[in-house]
């Protein structure tokens, strides 16, 4: 750092333009009368008394007369140790800065757009921890890896983890995760040959977005709110999930079976009602008009969708409209909806099969 520099800097600290430049002179000279000093720098003599004043206020040097009045820089430490500091909270301010810029707070807003995936993936890390009882990803094998063990804390405790794992069309087998990987981890596995967002889902009311990397734009979307995550739940549904092959499956065969998407339920449900079996199922969801939790158990008396009933499982599309079970309860007929339930008696969260008999 040359002279200038060095006066610049004190500058940016705390000196005024004559004071870096007088103190800067007399460092180089060791000691010098005021009028050498002036006459060695840019002060004017006029001046020169008054700067020599608050730069000895401050710390940065000593006068003493001697015929006249001299000056010479004191031991630098108490100096530096001030300029460290402040240099060390320039640093602090200017990373608090940037993260402030980065990562807004997201706890008081529905909607958070933010510059860095980091910021996502960590706020995914976080909501997955906590989910209570469905979470829904869409990842690259990599970013799968990283988040495994967040995916894995949450199956542990009872959570339904659906992935979806996406690569290149031209990504070769053996490039995925060993299924091992997967276990305790999640519940369902698919593979989707094509590049896709990262996505993820949990409770029904809190999501984290980017796009995928081939995007022109990067940017993520942090979201609280019910509605909104609807709607990225129907694009996993439609795009991530639906049609892509399953290359790996925890499900159980046999009662108790859960689900948490209605519509799953009555695919694999309706031909068990079809063939004339009692079928006992525990409905944990909300109320509709009070909002109150409720649980109860009874049997399945009729599933309803938009379309006729098929030979095989009803598609997607038949089943994008209201679905919606019947639930007898001690002769009490209840009826149930999924996700977004309206004119049905309750919106069911979680759907466990407990027992099917002839």
């Amino acid at each position: 750092m040359d002279t200038a520099e060095l006066r610049r800097a004190l500058e940016d600290a705390e000196l005024s333009q004559y004071q870096a430049d007088a103190y800067t002179a007399l460092l180089r000279l060791g000691s010098a009368s005021a009028t050498e000093l002036a006459d060695a720098c840019s002060v004017p003599t006029a001046r020169i008394y008054d700067v020599l004043r608050d730069l000895e206020t401050k710390g940065y040097i000593e006068t003493y007369e001697q015929d006249s009045l001299h000056a010479r820089a004191n031991d630098p430490q108490a100096v530096l140790g001030a300029l460290r500091g402040k240099a060390e909270r320039f640093t602090d301010a200017a990373t608090e800065i940037e993260e402030r810029w980065e990562q807004p707070a997201v706890d008081d807003h529905m909607v958070s757009i933010v510059k860095r995936f980091e910021t996502v993936f960590d706020r995914a890390c976080d909501i997955v921890r906590d989910a209570e009882r469905e979470v829904q990803v869409s990842a690259s094998p990599e970013q799968f890896k990283r988040l495994r063990p967040a995916l894995s804390a949450a199956y542990d405790d009872g959570v339904l983890v659906s992935v979806s794992i996406h690569t290149d069309s031209d990504t070769p087998a053996d490039a995925l995760p060993d299924p091992k990987t997967y276990e305790g981890v999640a519940t369902e596995v698919r593979h989707r040959r094509l590049p896709a967002p990262f996505i993820v889902l949990v409770d029904r009311n809190r999501m984290c977005f980017t796009p995928h990397a081939r995007s022109v734009n990067r940017y993520g979307v942090l979201v609280d709110d019910y509605t909104l995550t609807y709607v990225f739940h129907w694009f996993f549904q439609t795009c991530l999930w639906e049609v892509w092959e399953t290359v790996y499956d925890a499900r159980p065969t046999e009662p108790p079976l859960v689900y948490t998407d209605i519509r799953r339920f009555v695919r694999e449900t309706e031909p068990l009602l079809i063939d004339g079996a009692t079928v006992r199922v525990r409905v944990d969801g909300y109320d509709t008009d009070s909002g109150k939790s409720v649980s109860f158990v009874g049997t399945l008396e009729d599933v309803s969708y938009v379309g006729s009933s098929t030979n095989g499982e009803p598609p997607l599309s038949q089943l994008a409209g209201e679905t919606a079970l019947t639930v007898d309860v001690d002769g009490e007929t209840r009826t149930v909806g999924g996700w977004g339930a309206v004119v049905e008696d309750i919106e069911a969260n979680r759907l466990t099969v407990e027992s099917v008999s002839e």
